[in-house]
């Protein structure tokens, strides 16, 4: 099997550093949705889609509680301020 190389590799994984030493924020729960998402299916970044599990099991989520609670989320305000953080990523 060959894995590929994901165009957001370097910038997820810093991403996914600065998850695994941080909190379960709103901002950190969003991210970690949409880099669950992201990854999903992807064939290769295998060390981010491992870390992404143990935050899901770290923080006391499972896939679907984490997508229902960053739709609540989403609904109640603006998680992204693009203008505050630079971090508007959805590619």
């Amino acid at each position: 099997m060959n894995d590929q190389q994901h165009p957001q590799y370097f910038t997820d994984r810093q991403l996914v550093n600065d998850l695994l030493a941080g909190k379960p924020t709103d901002r950190n729960l969003a991210d970690l949705a949409r880099l669950l998402i992201r990854y999903q299916g992807f064939p290769g970044a295998r060390d981010i889609q491992a870390d992404l599990q143990k935050l899901l099991l770290a923080w006391g989520y499972e896939e679907e509680a984490l997508f229902a609670c960053t739709r609540a989320l989403h609904d109640r305000e603006r998680v992204y301020n693009t203008h505050q953080d630079g971090r508007d990523d959805w590619a």
